[in-house]
């Protein structure tokens, strides 16, 4: 039985509340447990409450209540919002209306629209309003596919692991499992409050055992088919957070949470091969409907550049000891002056220094491992102004085809990581070492001039050339190679064949992409599901997927080693374990023999690399996903996030699908098909004058930021900021201006005042943040939601604005008003006008929103809004009604309550409604709206036949009143008329 036949009926009476009743929000549902002491329990949220008019005003009632108050909002009264919300939270949880049904009750005959949300990690802080932007558009997606007659699954649930709750354990030795619980159960609560239609029955965390149970069974596969290693690698160490940070976590030698120094660490470490993926990654991107500059990031993350190898004999070897660079310019090798190594490299301390440069050589390195990559490659401003640094070791390599002594480098913007962890110098053709053959090799590095534009001569070239098309070689001849006059791809072709048949090189394909990263020194996150045999601790035993899964102990120890030890080390009664027979034969160890737990945890990313699968199946014990299941949901047609998960969350995502593809998990290639990235609301405008410190006026506010970095001479600065309100300002042109009649304006101050005025990211220190909490208190949230959509394109930054709350509201308050009293509507044949009114808003609305261009969508019904507010009374309930419809899922608890009154208080939910379609026909019209101008300034707009001449049009456009207001008494010097489109009349001025 489909939801809408399901529900109760309601009577008439629960439709009409009185204007005054005070809102309240009842409904609160099931509160997250734990299953032992670290599982949160994801099982169905359930309604607890009881009627509205008993219910007691709950403490996050109050709270909102009185934020709202002290924000200077009391409750509007526009309509009974509150009474509206609460009652249709209450009846959809109740009723689970929005309850996907298991694979064996959907008929699968019908198309699907899988919706997701990427996963939020659930803070302390609770929602702000920059979360429900992404939310309230997936939300209005899937409640318009659903009346569409699609089968719609839209999920929620929580990415919970992670160090925010850690830290949170370290600081106050709160559990993070109760914090994590804690916080689950506030997010929970505001997106419920926000009338979001998800299926809560799906509702998962990462912190569920009965979840990460298959993200270890994926890591198990990963680790068979060896993609998961360990190997000793320099990483991101953070003393402070004790724990290993991903490339993408360290931003300018900080931490990215917390702003903790990081150094560069030699240690062990669980890496998975995310590199083998690399082609496969890049090539699939191409197939996505995906923004083209989150496709450019990940192109760049993965970096793939064709060049060659090219080995350089060391002078000093006996051995035929060999250092390999890799370079995508081997079509300039013959203009190599020197190499540099990167302060990682192995073979720096051992083969390369001398001892009369250690000292120095040793000093870099260790400066270089406080530095991030970012640094370390120009990617900052101030790395980038500083240019490339360096330090010579003592060592000297061979040319390998001229057999000319090059010195060696250790230069810190060389990566150990990428390629051979070493480059040759060109410093005629690369910019950078142009800068540091001037910088750090002075002497000891030439500059040799190896190619050139076509036409032109060696002569010609001004220096630093780095041109890779159009060019010819020159001075390129030795060692039996001769390249002079050849292009530069056949020039490169010839280098890398020579290079290879003397034994010096090859072709080679490099990446920007590493390894993946996979193991973090704390305690909050999936155990490893291996171990250790005491008697050989480098073999690594697999826990069998029958042991599956592997939980956290209980501890009350959560602080960082300082050391590079995970907290888990110090739970010796978990860490120390026996081989379980079910490992033992495949491992070739003993059963029974003593061995120790993996004591680090996989980081944050395991567990929301695959989230969308179990989405779709979450109660299967049996398989991580059923294959029927997997064919008939994924992949996911519809994910909204940020763009700050572009080169981590994103990435890896595709990543383990590709695994999982392989081994025949899944059926499809990639696990997103369209992607959509929400844009950022930033606070309001917040106005600021500059003031000289010395004569109290107001300055410019160019001159005034230049004095607040100056001195007085008394110890202060020459100037100061004055915070303003938006009543002391006025807009004049593009810019704001202090109002005359400002307070703050002193004696004799010089006018007009430009004003700053800007608005900025929201955070607490700023103190600008919104809490969505106040506006629903306030406005409701319908309100909220339709002003989060009308603000601009969901793809745009936009800037909030409380008065544009207040917009939306009064539209929801006329919408209302269209059913008060006791002739509003009836049993009447629509006129030909009105319904043309209501198939213009059909046709608008379902192309808006199939474009997701939600803003011109409400833009839409606005129109509606004002046409049928103008109507006589009794309105026609069909057209009424078929609003209600289009209304539903932007405003859907108005439009809900709309649809029971108009149908007699005793309907259904309307969430399954077939959603209303145009009639073509009722929209033609024999008229065209055309905009008349004068002097190029639109003056009016008039309804004009479709074949009305210029003549016509003319004359009707000089009879409309506010055109001669412009026209009169003038000479008419030119006409511009395109038919259907627009009439300009150009007069004397």
């Amino acid at each position: 039985m489909s939801m809408k036949n399901a529900s109760s009926r309601m009577n008439r009476s629960s439709c009409v509340p009185s204007l005054t009743s005070r809102w309240r929000i009842p409904v609160r549902f099931g509160s997250s447990r734990f299953q032992g002491n670290l599982q949160l329990n994801s099982t169905t949220s359930r309604a607890t409450t009881t009627e509205t008019t008993s219910q007691p005003e709950t403490s996050s009632d109050a709270s909102s209540s009185s934020a709202a108050a002290a924000n200077g909002g009391g409750q509007s009264q526009a309509y009974p919002f509150g009474f509206v919300e609460s009652k249709w939270q209450k009846y959809w949880a109740q009723n689970k209306t929005f309850r996907t049904p298991d694979i064996t009750k959907v008929d699968t005959s019908k198309p699907k629209h899988y919706v997701l949300d990427m996963f939020p990690y659930p803070s302390g802080a609770g929602l702000h309003v920059g979360h429900p932007e992404g939310y309230t558009a997936t939300d209005i997606t899937s409640r318009f596919y659903r009346m569409r007659g699609y089968n719609v699954m839209h999920p929620m649930g929580w990415d919970a692991f992670g160090l925010p709750a850690e830290q949170y354990a370290i600081q106050t030795g709160t559990h993070p499992a109760v914090t994590t619980a804690k916080n689950v159960e506030r997010f929970r609560d505001q997106l419920q409050s926000l009338g979001f239609s998800y299926d809560w029955e799906r509702e998962l965390a990462t912190t569920d055992a009965k979840y990460f149970k298959w993200t270890q069974w994926i890591f198990l596969q990963l680790l068979e088919k060896g993609l998961a290693y360990r190997a000793e690698v320099p990483v991101n160490w953070c003393p402070a957070l004790g724990t290993v940070l991903a490339n993408e976590e360290v931003i300018d030698g900080l931490s990215e949470r917390g702003g903790h120094p990081v150094v560069k660490k030699p240690m062990m470490q669980w890496m998975l091969r995310i590199t083998e993926y690399a082609d496969r990654l890049l090539e699939d991107l191409d197939e996505l409907d995906w923004p083209e500059g989150v496709k450019e990031m990940q192109r760049n993350w993965i970096g793939r550049s064709e060049g060659a190898s090219v080995s350089f004999p060391l002078s000093s070897s006996d051995d035929d000891e060999r250092l390999t660079v890799f370079t995508t310019r081997p079509d300039t090798l013959f203009g190599v002056t020197f190499v540099c190594v990167a302060p990682e490299h192995p073979w720096l301390m051992d083969k390369l220094v001398t001892e009369a440069e250690r000292e120095a050589v040793e000093a870099y390195v260790e400066a270089a491992s406080r530095k991030s990559d970012r640094e370390r490659t120009g990617g900052d401003s101030s790395a980038a102004a500083a240019g490339p640094s360096g330090v010579f070791t003592g060592a000297y390599v061979e040319h390998p085809t001229t057999g000319e002594s090059l010195p060696v480098f250790c230069a810190d913007y060389v990566l150990g990581g990428y390629g051979e962890g070493a480059v040759m110098g060109v410093p005629a053709h690369d910019e950078r070492d142009f800068e540091f053959q001037k910088k750090v090799g002075g002497d000891r590095v030439g500059v040799r001039v190896v190619v050139h534009p076509k036409g032109s001569s060696v002569e010609d070239v001004e220096l630093p050339f780095c041109d890779k098309d159009g060019i010819v070689a020159a001075n390129s001849s030795g060692g039996g190679l001769d390249i002079n006059g050849m292009a530069g791809g056949k020039a490169r072709k010839a280098v890398t064949e020579h290079l290879a048949e003397n034994g010096f090189g090859e072709a080679r394909v490099n990446y920007r992409l590493r390894d993946w990263l996979f193991a973090r020194q704390r305690y909050w996150g999936e155990p490893f599901p291996v171990m250790y045999p005491l008697s050989d601790p480098s073999k690594v035993v697999p826990v069998s997927v029958d042991d599956l899964p592997i939980t956290l102990p209980e501890t009350e120890t959560f602080q960082p080693t300082g050391d590079g030890k995970p907290p888990l080390s110090a739970c010796e009664e978990w860490v120390r374990t026996t081989v379980p027979e079910s490992s033992a034969a495949a491992a070739g160890v003993t059963a029974g023999e003593p061995a120790e737990r993996e004591t680090s945890t996989m980081p944050q990313w395991a567990g929301s690399c695959w989230y969308y699968l179990r989405f779709a199946d979450p109660s299967n014990d049996r398989l991580m996903i059923d294959p029927e299941v997997e064919k008939y949901w994924l992949p996911v047609d519809l994910y909204v996030g940020g763009t700050e998960h572009a080169t981590l969350h994103l990435l890896y995502a595709r990543f383990w699908h590709k695994v999982l593809y392989d081994l025949g998990v899944v059926s499809t290639k990639e696990p997103f098909r369209k992607l959509v990235n929400q844009g950022m609301i930033l606070g309001e405008v917040e106005f600021t004058g500059y003031v000289d410190t010395a004569s109290g006026m107001f300055v410019d506010p160019n001159v005034g930021e230049q004095m607040l970095t100056e001195e007085d001479g008394a110890g202060g600065a020459r100037g100061r900021e004055m915070k303003l309100s938006e009543d002391d300002v006025e807009k004049k042109g593009d810019g704001y201006y202090l109002r005359d009649d400002s307070p703050h304006v002193p004696e004799g101050q010089s006018m007009p005042v430009k004003i700053s005025a800007r608005a900025h990211k929201m955070s607490k220190s700023r103190g600008n943040v919104i809490n969505p909490d106040d506006v629903v208190f306030q406005y409701g949230a319908d309100s909220l939601r339709l002003y989060e959509m009308f603000m601009g394109p969901l793809r745009d930054t936009k800037v909030w604005s409380t008065s544009g709350v207040e917009g939306v509201h009064r539209f929801l308050a006329r919408a209302w008003r269209l059913m008060e009293g006791d002739e509003a509507f009836g049993d009447v044949e629509p006129t030909e006008e009105q319904l043309r009114s209501l198939h213009i808003c059909i046709k608008k609305v379902t192309e808006m929103t199939e474009g997701m261009a939600y803003n011109t969508a409400i833009s839409a019904m606005m129109e509606f809004v004002n046409d049928a507010t103008k109507w006589e009374q009794p309105r026609p309930k069909s057209v009424l009604h078929t609003f209600s419809l289009l209304l539903s899922p932007y405003a859907p608890h108005i439009a809900e309550e709309m649809a029971c009154r108009l149908r007699g208080g005793d309907e259904a939910s309307i969430a399954y409604e077939e959603w209303p379609a145009c009639d073509e026909s009722l929209i033609e019209t024999n008229e065209v709206l055309y905009p008349v101008q004068v002097n190029g300034k639109v003056r009016a707009k008039l309804m004009l036949s479709k074949d009305i001449t210029e003549d016509e049009a003319v004359a009707s456009a000089m009879a409309d009143e506010n055109v001669q207001k412009f026209t009169d008494g003038k000479e008419v010097k030119k006409v511009i008329f395109r038919s259907g489109k627009i009439l300009n009349i150009v007069v004397s001025k």
